[in-house]
């Protein structure tokens, strides 16, 4: 049933009074205060998307597969929270002026959380725009694949020094080969773990392959002929070239911080975005309240 003429003259005049009264509280016209009620929730709107904008660009970050895309992304993401900061730093005062204690209130809860949001968020960016778990992985598969294959090349055709000796030879190759290729596949689940005990285990397991790769490629030099002594030096030299690739591998690998990025992210990071999302949306809510009790 609709409402009746007088009904509805009682209503309009009781919030123009209401109005009314907000306005001569705050010292200003009518006018005035709704168009800063209007501002208000405005801004409170835009700091939601602002904030969410923010904190996609810092995931993104996080799984960005290029330096350079990490970097633009930290760099959007900074840029974001920056303009949370000002949309923030907007609204307080005007609340303040419409004697909105209760928004007041949650946007000052807002703040106490991003801030705590913020200093996660850098830390996370910081660890994210370093990229060593993906430096290491680029290594493992580039120069460290090139220096295992070169050291398998130059054993390929060793000839031994004496027929007797051609079985001897070919399996010291083989072990020798075999055992970088150990370390090789090692690599990977290396820059993947975060567990620090497992890392140490796996290095064990490569300094070992390495001591039977060189203790192969020492009994080889005595039992090849003078025409495959350069193969030795090269098969060598690319042991070294491998293994220093690999000791590069592990130390950004122990650095880990694509993995820690990730997992701040998906653990302490979506906790405190819910909750500055929670603070957010009921301020959006509150402010919205206010409209509402205008328009009816």
């Amino acid at each position: 049933m609709g409402l009746t003429v007088p009904v509805r003259r009682t209503l309009i005049l009781a919030i123009a009074g209401v109005v009314a009264a907000v306005a001569a509280g705050c010292g200003e016209d009518v006018n005035t205060v709704l168009e800063k009620a209007s501002r208000a929730r405005q801004t409170a709107s835009d700091l939601l998307v602002d904030f969410t904008k923010a904190a996609d660009a810092a995931n993104r970050a996080v799984m960005a597969e290029t330096d350079e895309a990490s970097v633009a992304f930290a760099r959007e993401a900074e840029q974001g929270t920056e303009a949370v900061e000002r949309d923030a730093g907007a609204l307080g005062p005007i609340l303040q002026d419409l004697k909105y204690t209760d928004e007041a209130r949650l946007l000052d809860q807002f703040k106490s959380r991003f801030a705590e949001y913020r200093t996660l968020d850098r830390r996370i960016l910081d660890l994210a725009v370093e990229n060593t778990n993906l430096k290491a992985q680029r290594l493992s598969y580039g120069p460290a694949q090139e220096a295992a294959d070169a050291f398998r090349d130059a054993l390929k055709t060793l000839e031994p020094a004496s027929p007797a000796e051609a079985w001897h030879v070919q399996a010291l190759a083989a072990t020798a080969v075999k055992t970088v290729r150990e370390i090789q596949v090692l690599q990977a689940p290396h820059i993947a773990d975060a567990d620090v005990a497992v890392m140490t285990r796996m290095e064990k397991e490569m300094a070992t392959s390495e001591m039977t790769a060189r203790d192969a490629l020492g009994k080889l030099r005595s039992l090849v002929g003078p025409a495959s002594a350069q193969h030795i030096v090269a098969a060598s030299a690319a042991l070294d070239r491998f293994m220093a690739l690999n000791a590069e591998i592990i130390s950004l690998s122990r650095r880990n911080t694509n993995v820690r990025s990730l997992a701040l992210s998906l653990d302490q990071k979506r906790q405190i975005v819910v909750k500055c999302e929670d603070s957010l949306r009921a301020l959006r809510t509150a402010l919205e309240k206010h409209e509402y009790a205008g328009r009816r």
